[in-house]
């Protein structure tokens, strides 16, 4: 299959006020000249012209930082793969299912928030475009609203329309399928993507999650303090390994199914910004530490 030209949809993002660059033909990566992307990224037609009339097969990407936008991200499962026992339910089948869960808990099932901009991705997931709010730094998330849901925010970009990737777990365009305008973010996925900071986790809310099994959620709760307390009392120096190891530690509880994703990358997170970590720094920490942690599960404990 021959790639859409990429150009037009370029123009017609910058005309929107976003902020793009190239990534590499058929890929996701950014290509070699434009490493600080965020910052060279761009809204001026005439450079966007000058630089996809020379390399016209480059995909799009948008920043999503400078150009004021929350992505969520609605994946499709890969090959084998099963939801964790958080999302194991009937009915639950790809990230769309999971937001339309959330959105009948805590939107009313009023699903008015899916008319903004869209784009339908290689794979068959969704992008949702969404405005920012003002005045809160939101930054990339990864299943913290739940199974196959990332956000892109500071920080992050997506692959723009147009563009079209070929990935050994798959190959296609990527199509606008709503053309709308992009509308605010919803109020209560606001409330739920707010940054680490503004979000206290209790122990409260690991017993909640995990109510059917008491003896777990205690024993859960004591595992998470145990490694929160270590990252707190970290020297100088040792922060930022501390963060790693008690990410990877409490990753092997989300491998194992005792404690949801969102709540161990809510805890940490808060305890890396309470020692001083600089917030792009601990986000990057925290997830790759659990991601490694969730490869090696925790065996079954009280």
């Amino acid at each position: 299959m021959t790639p859409t030209n990429v150009l037009p949809h370029a123009i017609a993002a910058a005309r929107r006020g976003w902020h793009v660059f190239p990534l590499r033909t058929r890929a996701k990566r950014p290509v070699r000249t434009f490493t600080d992307w965020e910052r060279h990224a761009t809204r001026d037609e005439d450079a966007i012209r000058a630089y996809w009339g020379v390399h016209p097969a480059h995909n799009l990407a948008v920043a999503c930082g400078p150009s004021g936008l929350v992505v969520v991200d609605l994946d499709t499962p890969k090959d084998g793969e099963t939801p964790p026992p958080e999302w194991a339910r009937p009915g639950i089948t790809d990230g769309a299912d999971v937001l339309a869960t959330l959105a009948e808990k805590h939107a009313d099932g009023d699903v008015s928030f899916l008319d903004t901009f869209t784009v339908t991705t290689r794979r068959g997931g969704i992008h949702l475009y969404y405005a920012a709010p003002e005045n809160v730094a939101y930054r990339n998330t990864s299943g913290r609203l739940g199974w196959l849901i990332d956000t892109r925010a500071t920080g992050g970009y997506v692959v723009g329309p147009g563009s079209y990737v070929a990935d050994p777990d798959g190959r296609g365009p990527y199509t606008v399928t709503n053309p709308a305008d992009v509308t605010p973010l919803p109020g209560w996925l606001a409330t739920l993507l707010e940054p680490a900071r503004r979000r206290p986790v209790t122990s409260g809310q690991v017993h909640q999650e995990l109510a059917h099994r008491p003896g777990m959620a205690r024993y859960v709760t004591r595992a998470l303090r145990g490694e929160v307390d270590k990252v707190l009392s970290a020297r100088k120096g040792q922060r930022n390994h501390n963060l790693n190891r008690a990410a990877f530690a409490v990753g092997t509880l989300v491998g194992a199914g005792m404690l949801p994703k969102h709540l161990a990358e809510d805890t940490l997170e808060q305890a890396g910004l309470r020692i001083g970590l600089d917030p792009s720094e601990v986000d990057a920490t925290v997830r790759s530490g659990i991601q490694a942690g969730i490869r090696r599960p925790r065996g079954a404990a009280a």
